[in-house]
């Protein structure tokens, strides 16, 4: 029973010891940390206890077990009472005393004045005078007091107001370099285009290349062979060639070359069985001359929108009005043309054919033909009667942007992005001539009416004059800043319009070649001008779907608003009662 009894007793001691769990221990480590700041954990190993008076037994683990979990507990409270302290610790937040604003003496104010204005010398009497009269005792500082709160917020507004014009004056100048960087966007398109012109020029010009080789070729081949054969006749050389050794030396480009030159040949040896036509000597009469002096009636400026007609599914690039009835032709950029009638807006007729975008046509003076040009290069001729295309011109090595009839209607011409317009004679279907002298994009051509005269319209910012006949260009006329996109004749004739890719109107006198007036409805560019039956109202449709109405005798410009998008393009009925206009969402709108 001793032993039962010092057992727990001994067994205890030996686990405090061992635990460090003791009240004597645990005493003096409080000690020691209060006394140092720290502590430290030690590992002590138990070691078999001395041999003593007492008698020891073995127990089994079934009576006596030192409880599961006794030291993790004491370990898990101590953790838990230092955490709740260190959040103690935390939850007390250290609040500064907040500083006060030290309001500006008297003194301060005036001297910092005098400093930022720059007045050294007023600053230096003062500060002498002031300080001569603190010494003295004259001044009392107390009762000066401060500067009212009222002076020091006008000077930090008027910093933050100097700040903000500098603020100010660099957005501006990054707005300004941001303008600038987006004009130049026109210029890089163009040059884009011109790029793959260059491209294909220098394609062609790989072809003729080769096929100058080949020609270098067959010569030396040809003298090597007179060389050899030196006392064989020339004759004999002439009559009897050796074609297999020229076979022998074309290359496959000669050959598809060869093949192609002797089908051109053929084509155009059937070709010249027609003859060409000839071009009118005489001035033809102006139908629009006896329409001029019949309208004396005011011109019409008043139009409301009054119908929409959704023709195309892609923007409508171009609107005519047959020269005798009542219906127009609207061409798209889906490459279908459609008759519609008036004033219902039903379709009477699609046509198709084209393997690019609509950009023109244009109706024979008998109004039984139509022409159309094409982003596909070609210029095609059709019969009205049944739709179907009659006649293909292909020539151009670009986009051909607009196309015309000749009074006569045996001639057309079309200008293209080639820099070139073109005269095509409808009888013996081939390119009569080639005009040549812009340097950029021809958008716009006309004939005058019943004449021999052409008007185009370039990119180069120019108009020129052409005598058809020769291919010459008699004139050339200046003013225009921006591309000309359109230009046109009077009814009379006696007066040209243009717009350019800013919106600026110009009006010529044709018969001096001088300008008469520039009016400036832009920025939005002017994408086609066209007159009324009278010539005293010039319609103008623009690229922010506005339609300027300008009424040539009062100078006034009335604004037609109804276009959702870009118009394209504007007309008006021969009576001057109807006004329609093309936009690029693929309706034709209505305005009476």
């Amino acid at each position: 029973m001793a032993a039962k009894q010092g057992l727990p007793t001994l067994a205890l001691r030996v686990l405090e010891e061992a635990l460090g769990m003791g009240l004597t221990a645990a005493r003096d480590t409080a000690e020691a940390v209060a006394a140092e700041g720290a502590y430290y954990l030690e590992q002590v190993t138990i070691t078999e206890a001395s041999e003593d008076d007492y008698e020891y037994e073995e127990i089994p683990d079934d009576n006596f077990s030192i409880p599961e979990g006794e030291e993790d507990l004491a370990k898990a409270i101590q953790m838990v009472q230092e955490q709740a302290t260190d959040t103690q610790i935390l939850e007390q937040k250290t609040v500064l005393p907040s500083k006060q604003p030290v309001p500006e003496v008297i003194e301060d104010f005036l001297c910092n004045f005098l400093i930022k204005m720059g007045m050294t010398r007023t600053l230096d009497c003062f500060q002498s005078e002031w300080y001569e009269l603190i010494q003295k005792g004259l001044t009392e500082l107390r009762d000066l007091g401060n500067v009212p709160d009222v002076y020091t917020q006008n000077m930090l507004l008027e910093n933050e107001n100097k700040n903000l014009k500098k603020d100010l004056k660099h957005y501006k100048q990054a707005a300004e370099l941001k303008l600038h960087y987006a004009s130049y966007e026109p210029t890089i398109r163009v040059l884009h285009e011109k790029h793959h012109t260059l491209l294909k020029q220098k394609m062609l010009t790989s072809l003729e290349r080769d096929r100058a080789v080949g020609q270098i070729s067959g010569l030396q081949a040809t003298l090597k062979n007179m060389e050899i054969g030196h006392n064989y006749h020339a004759s004999e050389i002439r009559v009897v060639p050796n074609r297999e050794k020229e076979n022998a030396l074309e290359g496959p480009t000669q050959k598809g070359l060869r093949e192609a030159r002797e089908k051109n040949k053929s084509n155009t040896k059937i070709k010249d069985n027609t003859k060409d036509s000839e071009f009118p000597t005489d001035m033809q009469p102006n139908p629009n001359l006896c329409l001029y002096k019949e309208n004396i009636c005011p011109a019409k400026v008043d139009y409301k929108l009054n119908n929409i007609f959704r023709l195309h599914e892609l923007p409508v690039s171009c609107i005519v009005m047959h020269p005798c009835k009542d219906i127009l032709i609207s061409c798209g950029e889906d490459r279908l043309w459609k008759v519609v009638g008036l004033p219902k807006g039903n379709v009477l007729l699609t046509g198709f054919g084209h393997t690019d975008w609509l950009s023109d046509c244009c109706f024979h003076p008998s109004g039984n033909k139509l022409a159309t040009s094409s982003g596909d290069t070609t210029v095609k001729l059709w019969d009205l009667s049944k739709g179907n295309c009659i006649l293909t011109f292909e020539g151009h090595n670009h986009a051909v942007w607009s196309c015309t009839w000749h009074s006569c209607g045996d001639f057309v011409a079309s200008s293209s992005l080639d820099t070139t317009s073109k005269i095509w004679d409808v009888n013996s279907e081939r390119c009569r001539c080639t005009l040549y002298g812009h340097v950029d994009s021809v958008n716009s051509i006309e004939f005058f009416p019943g004449s021999n005269t052409l008007l185009t319209g370039s990119a180069d910012k120019t108009l020129s004059v052409w005598d058809a006949r020769t291919g010459n260009c008699e004139q050339s006329l200046y003013g225009h800043m921006h591309s000309v996109n359109d230009a046109t004749f009077t009814p009379r004739g006696h007066m040209v319009a243009s717009c350019d890719a800013c919106g600026v109107i110009k009006l010529w006198d044709f018969r001096k070649l001088l300008p008469i007036v520039s009016i400036d409805v832009g920025p939005s560019p002017g994408n086609e001008v066209n007159f009324d039956s009278s010539g005293r109202v010039l319609a103008q449709a623009s690229g922010n779907g506005v339609i300027h109405l300008l009424d040539l005798k009062s100078g006034q410009i009335h604004k037609l608003m109804g276009h959702e998008s870009e118009a394209h393009t504007v007309v008006f009925s021969h009576d001057g009662e109807y006004l329609f206009s093309g936009g690029s969402d693929g309706t034709v709108r209505t305005w009476s």
